[in-house]
């Protein structure tokens, strides 16, 4: 099974991380919520999360991929924390699946882990992205590396989580057991 690494700061955003938790869940995929701070986290619209961990002596190497949610300033935090800092590096290092929606993105670009490869975030973010060829994509893939937008784009981020981690034929049937149709 494969094992995913989903750390929550306080001002995190709920619908990029409860629906990316949720669907690598139905995909059969063991998804741990870290707490960066306060636990439960409290997101950017008041609602609690109970983690399942504290940051605190995570490591990376037991994981087979890290998603990092975006959201104001849970954002911020995440890139104040050694300890997720130190994932990022330690991820993409061992070519494990690194990912990041909204803001969060800037995260992975601050770590130096994004330059050259294409990826996306929040436009508002789009000038804070400095090493990257940055892509106005819903969802952007550049080798391990997933980026994407904002909560308007959580369920079609987390489907490319679950395309990697579990294959494609997963990913479809979640969606159509969700309801999940595509933007035209």
């Amino acid at each position: 099974m494969k094992r995913v690494l989903v750390p929550l700061a306080p001002g995190f955003e709920e619908i990029e991380a409860v629906a990316v938790i949720d669907i690598l869940r139905r995909a059969g995929v063991e998804v741990v919520v870290a707490a960066v701070g306060e636990n439960p986290a409290v997101g950017s619209h008041g609602i609690a999360v109970t983690c399942d961990v504290a940051a605190a002596g995570v490591e990376a190497s037991r994981f087979d991929a890290l998603v990092l949610p975006g959201g104001m300033p849970g954002t911020r935090r995440l890139g104040e924390s050694r300890e997720v800092r130190e994932w990022v590096t330690a991820m993409a290092a061992a070519e494990k699946l690194v990912a990041a929606i909204c803001a969060a993105p800037v995260v992975l670009d601050a770590c130096g882990v994004l330059a050259g490869r294409r990826a996306t975030s929040h436009p508002n973010h789009a000038s804070e992205m400095r090493t990257c060829r940055y892509q106005e994509a819903a969802v952007v893939r550049d080798g391990m590396f997933i980026t994407s937008r904002g909560a308007g784009t959580a369920i079609e981020f987390a489907a490319a989580l679950v395309t990697e981690l579990a294959g494609a034929d997963t990913a479809r049937d979640i969606l159509a057991k969700i309801q999940y149709a595509p933007p035209t």
